[in-house]
């Protein structure tokens, strides 16, 4: 993408923040928000008990069916001792990866290169990167200050992780990573940095390259220098410049996905809460799910999916009183700052007229550049008051010039409230104390949150973290032209950084944050908070947490429609009935698009569309049009033209602009009668057939999940894969992410090239290869929950498996699972259900240091 910026006008901004903001019809006032009917508060659990009180760390694991463990211990650090073990049995590998990553790693064990010889120089600008955020440093420094809750779990989790490496010894770990120098020790500090760093891939760990690239001078003055003198080090020099990959503005993770509702008692069948949680992430790496359940007698009973080394919390699950889910907020966590540089002098810059200081920071990482040899590179990084120095190529806008640099303000800098914040969510007793959770830490760096309790009240509130400005500021960045034009071209703020005018405060607080609570539903498909209820939309709150009043995604508007509809005859859900609506695989597209479709491809009769020269028949394709049923299943006929349809649809060409404010579910809603739709059928005619497949080939014969086993190759099976894609205005969607995931892991996986397009030659944007549509990415840890007077009840899947080893029993088989029926299972919650389904169970203990 190219960006052309040019300095910020002040003046514009002023006279704009003096002259008629306040007509605006986004003000803001803050909304009103129905409270549903007050219920009698939920038994006291007994407090948590956070330390174990005789030196020794104790914990009981007992795994079910499909790999998922049920801990139970005493007190929060064995608990989370429990999990550390249990989760490193499945994941040991991954973390000890990102481990590797974040302490910036990598080129020390791998080369500069992610792929060997190739000079892309990832691993070279991963480790300077997460060096210049400074996690490691501010963990080792800073742990101490932890509450004693975090404490707890991060001691535990390292311990119980450590004991499980070293109990199997480094030679018989899975094969990802048995007898591999980067088998290491993990640490509590380690923990800590990498929370910190996972909560920043919505903000600096986007631009760890362009702060790289970022200097004071011309040329390649940005390039890292030896440490020290030598033949070898001096060859390597000269292939230094060819060994940096070309640097794009851009955000890696913008695109993660996800849906959730929160159902109060006016929604579900048995008048009590429900939720549906659907989280669209990686199926490998870094940001890949894992299940356990967790229980304190009397005091914690939590099951749920976390991320990679959560240690010893549950990211989105359920309780006995509380059920709660994720997605991806379209808030904006971070500012960047155009700054003023003065005459002459490029690290220097003012601030309302006085002189600030760009300061330096001199970073070292050890890099091998053959077996047993390696050097150290040296690199200055950049920082103004705000944060890291960033810079892009010139042609791409943010250079550093003469005039001007650029700065980023993370409102996720050195967050430490991760794992407080989910410990406290974790064992809440009431959707009070739910709430209070929100209001003490910052945790949920950039996530909305659904969620319901027992007594049939749905939540919702984006408290993400957002950097808290100025009135007058924020009025600017929701209204200012040039301001808004620079966010649609880029995707984040760009404000001038000469005048405090734009200065942060701290972060939002919790009693600013869009929320809203309902006793019939709660919802979101990563569009804003404005339409969380239709019924209720929001509006007033700061310009960083999105846009309103604008159109909605296919995959929004697909959600509310299953909302309306998905209840049946009498408009509430069963437990069955949001099963269904989960994994129905129905797709927005089918009504909004495909009955007129049909009409105009039934009205074109056999006279070919001309298309680039190219006469293209339209009757077969129109044939298997006409018997689609709107659902993407393995049995759907003509599922590639469908898709490619898909990706080449626009609504801005395609449908009459007919967007209307008060009925964005519904609208735009028209298809255009000029041809263009057809024009576009014939380019996915030509995409399918072009590229070798049958017009009619089924889903199931197309789409697949193929494992990767030890070393990258492929298992060899492809497992047939059911469901849309989001741009066909799928719910339960899944594709190929060849974005923000290669950095991720060193873990090697295979890949599929993509084919070309039949026009344009360029790589299709679905993602079609020679071998069909690869899935690795989608839908991940997926459920359905209700609330009964006998206690949670529940359906999921994680449909990656538990286990990222290719050698476990639980590598592969929920994926197959879901290959075979596109379903979800019961989750084990009781006792009971534990009892029943038991396929192995050991208790593990840890005598500890004498000293703390």
């Amino acid at each position: 993408m190219k960006t052309s910026f040019t300095p910020l006008c002040l003046a514009v901004i002023s006279a704009l923040t003096l002259n008629g903001c306040g007509s605006d019809s986004d003000d803001n006032t803050s909304p009103v928000v129905e409270t549903p009917d007050p219920v009698q508060p939920d038994p006291e659990p007994k407090p948590l008990v956070l330390f174990d009180d005789d030196g020794t760390l104790n914990a009981d694991i007992r795994w079910t069916t499909y790999g998922v463990p049920h801990i139970k211990a005493d007190n929060v650090e064995s608990l989370a001792f429990g999990s550390g073990y249990a989760y490193a049995k499945d994941n040991a590998c991954v973390l000890m990866d990102q481990i590797v990553k974040v302490r910036g790693h990598r080129s020390r064990y791998f080369g500069p290169d992610e792929v060997p010889g190739s000079g892309d120089s990832a691993h070279l600008i991963s480790d300077f990167g997460y060096k210049a955020l400074g996690v490691n440093d501010y963990a080792a420094e800073n742990y101490d200050q932890l509450d004693a809750q975090s404490r707890a779990h991060y001691q535990g989790f390292v311990a119980g992780f450590n004991k499980y490496v070293s109990d199997t010894g480094a030679d018989n770990l899975a094969p990802e990573c048995a007898s591999q120098p980067w088998v290491i020790t993990l640490t509590p500090e380690d923990m800590l940095a990498y929370s910190m760093a996972t909560v920043q891939l919505a903000s600096s760990a986007n631009f760890l390259d362009l702060a790289f690239y970022a200097n004071p001078g011309e040329g390649d003055e940005y390039l890292p220098v030896m440490a020290q003198s030598g033949a070898v080090a001096q060859s390597f020099a000269v292939n230094l410049n060819a060994r940096t990959k070309t640097l794009k503005l851009e955000k890696k993770y913008e695109h993660l996905g996800s849906n959730g509702w929160g159902l109060g008692k006016d929604k579900m069948e048995n008048g009590m809460g429900g939720l549906l949680a659907n989280p669209h992430f990686p199926h490998r790496g870094n940001l890949r799910f894992w299940q356990s359940h967790l229980t304190i007698p009397e005091s914690l009973n939590v099951m749920g999916g976390s991320l990679q080394g959560m240690p010893g919390v549950v990211n989105i699950g359920f309780n006995e009183h509380v059920a709660w889910t994720h997605t991806f907020s379209k808030a904006r966590h971070f500012i960047i700052y155009q700054l003023a540089l003065s005459d002459n002098d490029r690290l220097s810059y003012t601030l309302d007229g006085e002189p600030m200081a760009i300061n330096s920071k001199t970073i070292n990482v050890d890099v091998a550049i053959a077996p047993g040899q390696s050097i150290t590179l040296t690199k200055d990084y950049y920082y103004s008051h705000q944060g890291l120095m960033i810079e892009t190529p010139a042609a791409q806008g943010l250079g550093w010039s003469d005039s001007h640099a650029f700065t980023i303000k993370d409102a996720n800098e050195f967050n430490m409230d991760v794992v407080g914040f989910w410990s406290r969510m974790n064992a809440a007793s009431s959707l009070d104390d739910m709430k209070a959770a929100f209001a003490e830490f910052d945790g949920v760096s950039f996530n909305n949150t659904m969620a319901a309790d027992k007594h049939g009240n749905a939540f919702f509130i984006d408290d993400s973290t957002v950097l808290k400005v100025g009135e007058t500021a924020n009025l600017a960045l929701r209204l200012e032209p040039q301001l808004v034009a620079l966010r649609e071209q880029t995707g984040f703020d760009l404000v001038p950084g000469d005048t405090s005018l734009f200065a942060a405060d701290g972060v939002v607080p919790y009693a600013e944050a869009p929320k809203l609570e309902r006793s019939d539903y709660v919802q979101n498909s990563n569009d804003s908070y404005w339409l969380t209820n239709p019924e209720q939309p929001l509006s007033g709150f700061a310009a960083q947490y999105g846009d309103v009043q604008y159109p909605q995604s296919l995959r929004t508007r697909m959600g509310l429609k299953l909302l309306r509809e998905g209840g049946g005859e009498d408009g509430k859900f069963s437990l069955a009935e949001l099963e269904q609506a989960l994994i129905g695989n129905d797709i927005y597209l089918y009504d909004l698009v495909f009955p007129e479709l049909v009409n105009q491809c039934q009205a074109q009769g056999s006279e070919p569309i001309n298309l680039d020269g190219r006469a293209v028949d339209l009757s077969d394709a129109c044939a298997l049009l006409a018997q689609f049923d709107g659902k993407m299943t393995l049995q759907t006929k003509g599922a590639a033209l469908i898709r490619e349809f898909a990706h080449l649809f626009d609504p801005a060409v395609h449908l009459f602009d007919n967007f209307s404010s008060i009925d964005a579910a519904n609208t735009p809603n028209t298809l255009r009668p000029d041809g263009s739709a057809l024009q576009t059928l014939a380019h996915a005619v030509l995409n399918v057939t072009d590229n070798g497949f049958a017009l009619d080939a089924t889903l199931g014969e197309l789409q697949f999940v193929e494992k990767t086993l030890a070393g990258g190759m492929a298992s060899g099976e492809k497992l047939p894969w059911a469901g849309p894609m989001h741009v066909e205005g799928g719910f339960n969607v899944f594709r190929f992410d060849r974005r923000g995931l290669s950095d991720s892991t060193v873990i090697p996986y295979v890949s599929y090239p993509a084919l070309n397009d039949a026009l344009s030659g360029a790589p299709l944007a679905s993602n079609l290869s020679a071998s069909g549509y690869p899935i690795n990415y989608g839908s991940s840890w997926m459920f359905v929950m209700n609330f009964t007077e006998n206690g949670p009840v529940a359906k999921g899947l994680l449909t990656m498996s538990q286990s990222a080893h290719s050698d476990s029993p639980h590598f592969d088989d929920q994926s197959r699972y879901y290959s075979q029926q596109a379903a979800l299972r019961p989750l084990y919650f009781s006792e009971g259900d534990i009892s029943n389904n038991l396929i192995a169970e050991m208790s593990i203990s840890l005598e500890k240091p004498s000293a703390e």
